[in-house]
């Protein structure tokens, strides 16, 4: 990786950085703390990883966190796995989310929008009022503090209400997204023995209504812990018998009562894509999600209440809890339920439009399907409100970076960030008050000690390795579901680098200070030493307009020779013949390295990928290697379990 500087795509001006909240907080900081008053964000962040106890701290005063009890200190204990994070503690995460009301009571605390793209406004007060009806009438269920309750719901207003109601309860919230299949909701939800159950009646996407009722009988018949289920009449259907109606819980004025718990008290519960095995379920506090997530949406994306939140996402992904915290900073949270491309490819555009939204998150194969369509965002909508535009989900491409540039504003703040579901956050992204280069993310995110490890656990500066972390974070799970022994936890995420969280993916930190990300290590191309992420691949392959999507994957053979497939999803009316193959391995190339030509281009009917939209490759790997359907993926992760029928069969005709 070239350590040159070359000129940044985007730099804040000096009015901007004076006035982010991360200028602010870190005179404040420097004033209270002993935080270091110049040099800027990176030391700052020095500072936050290398006094961990002032740096947090420091954050809970910054956003006037309410303690009920005093902690007796911020760090009881720093090991990893089993950080405690201000011990003796006591708060309430969904408090803090509906906070705004005091002062804002008539503004909306959220924007609903559907398929016709019109907002429909939740006011703090109406917001705050449904959660206090219903956790009262949660309370009059017998739901107590650590019981679990679930929603199998899209990303309408009604699951914030179940969300922030089963907090203030001090319950434990989990959700799966309606077009999850029985099968895979059940894989999570059976996990953690749910008491209540929130459901629709189906949910529309694409312009069509899709029917849930069966899958819904499918999971009160599984889940025999159930003490309540709650329909949600999305589609206008009446509740199935024995059900209770969401409008009856929800009409009472009444107030709402905090259960006041301990930081470490479980607030939710995310699975991990699952793609071998029963999906990980992963355990996160009310304390630790509520410092890290002010942390990252008030500092890095600069959130307050001026600010509209947009990120299109379902309840079945992080990134819909990420969105929710958004609350927790006063801003007015935007909800989107349908097609990300529906009735046509600008349909995430035309909601950022009509909402305000100042902040819009979307995926990087979003932004590059828009390219490909040829859109222009900037042109034929009025994005003048929209400040950031945020990527996750996959490294967001050069190519992605400068069509943001070109087709939205040349003075727009690109914000490619990265984390995970194991802490709901991010490792490295958004930082208001650096510029942006192309391909890189601006930082890795205060208070994280993120690093590039090579395989003996040196750190690497400009050149590929593990993206470890090397101190707590408060969001880091407190445990997961049924591993008593804590050792599926210590195997997911400690197993390669004792006491230091390795998290799967191959990174370069550049000597300038920001951020590669090159996809997952697991699954990452080592051709004669010289190590590559699957993402490069793809983003110099799907610049061809032949092709749809891709799958590369790298095999070591018994014999000490590694095969690497690319397989290639056409666009309509291609055809893999000569000469596009002669493309596609000019292609790598010239924009990646002679090495990394593929030793076989294979067209394949689809991609598969796990239901949050990732491409499957280490389970693809293991079918090529000869480890049984079965065995090699829990099929109800997959989007379409057919496709994978493709590579048993070329894996049974390679042997």
């Amino acid at each position: 990786m070239s350590t040159v500087n070359p000129q940044p795509l985007w730099q804040p001006d000096p009015q901007r950085i004076a006035r982010s909240q991360v200028t602010r907080f870190q005179a404040w900081a420097a004033e209270h703390h002993g935080a270091p008053a110049d040099g800027g964000y990176e030391a700052l962040h020095r500072w936050s990883v290398d006094a961990l106890e002032p740096f947090w701290e420091a954050v809970t005063q910054w956003f006037d966190l309410r303690f009920s009890t005093p902690y007796a200190r911020v760090l009881g204990d720093r090991s990893m796995p089993g950080a405690e994070w201000f011990p003796g503690a006591t708060l309430n995460y969904a408090e803090h989310a509906l906070r705004a009301a005091e002062t804002r009571a008539d503004e909306p605390a959220l924007l609903y929008v559907d398929e016709t793209h019109e907002p429909t406004p939740v006011t703090w007060s109406e917001l705050r009022r449904q959660v206090g009806s219903l956790a009262a009438e949660l309370r009059a269920l017998g739901v107590r503090p650590g019981d679990r309750v679930s929603g199998y719901l899209p990303n309408i207003p009604q699951a914030v209400v179940a969300l922030l109601a089963t907090a203030a309860v001090g319950a434990v919230w989990t959700s799966c997204a309606p077009d999850f299949g029985a099968r895979s909701v059940l894989d999570r939800f059976q996990q953690v023995e749910p008491v209540v159950l929130f459901t629709v009646d189906g949910y529309r996407y694409g312009g069509k209504e899709h029917d849930r009722r069966e899958t819904v009988t499918e999971l009160r018949r599984e889940l025999p812990t159930l003490r309540a289920v709650v329909h949600i009449p999305l589609l206008g259907t009446e509740a199935p018998e024995g059900a209770l109606e969401w409008a009856a819980l929800t009409r009472a004025d009444t107030e709402p009562v905090f259960e006041q718990v301990p930081f470490a008290h479980p607030l939710w519960v995310l699975y991990s894509s699952g793609t071998t095995g029963l999906p990980k379920a992963i355990v996160q506090s009310q304390g630790g999600i509520l410092v890290e997530h002010l942390k990252q949406l008030g500092l890095h994306c600069d959130l307050g209440p001026e600010d509209r939140f947009f990120w299109y996402t379902s309840t079945g992904w992080m990134m819909w809890n990420f969105l929710v915290s958004g609350l927790l900073t006063g801003t007015t949270v935007v909800l989107y339920d349908g097609s990300p491309g529906y009735p046509d490819t600008g349909a995430q555009w035309r909601i950022a439009e009509r909402t305000g939204a100042t902040f819009y998150g979307t995926s990087a194969a979003y932004v590059m399907a828009c390219r490909k369509a040829d859109a222009h965002p900037g042109r034929d909508f009025d994005l003048s409100q929209v400040q950031c535009v945020a990527t996750t989900g996959s490294p967001l491409p050069p190519d992605g970076f400068r069509w943001l540039h070109d087709e939205v504003r040349e003075d727009l703040w690109i914000a490619s960030v990265s984390g995970g579901t194991d802490v709901c956050s991010c490792f490295a992204g958004a930082v208001p008050t650096l510029p942006v280069h192309i391909g890189e993310l601006q930082a890795p995110s205060l208070g994280t000690d993120l690093q590039s490890w090579d395989p003996s656990g040196k750190p690497l500066i400009d050149e590929v390795g593990e993206l470890v972390v090397t101190n707590p974070m408060p969001s880091m799970p407190i445990h997961f579901w049924n591993d008593p022994d804590g050792s599926r936890y210590h195997d997911s995420y400690f197993d390669t680098y004792p006491g230091v969280w390795r998290h799967g993916d191959w990174i370069t930190l550049t000597s300038r200070g920001s951020v590669v990300i090159h996809g997952r290590s697991d699954s990452t191309l080592n051709r004669q030493g010289v190590r590559m992420g699957s993402a490069d691949i793809y983003e110099a392959v799907e610049r061809l307009p032949e092709i749809k999507e891709s799958l590369v994957i790298g095999i070591e053979q018994p014999d000490g020779g590694y095969w690497m497939p690319l397989f290639v999803h056409l666009a309509p009316g291609a055809v893999l013949d000569q000469a596009l193959l002669d493309r596609i391995k000019q292609t790598i190339r010239e924009n990646l390295s002679p090495r990394h030509i593929p030793d076989e281009v294979i067209e394949v009917p689809g991609i598969p990928h796990t239901l949050t939209g990732k491409r499957i490759e280490v389970p693809v790997k293991r079918l090529l290697q000869g480890t049984p359907l079965e065995k090699a993926v829990n099929p109800g992760s997959i989007d379409n379990l057919d496709l994978l029928h493709f590579y048993e069969d070329l894996a049974r005709k390679r042997a």
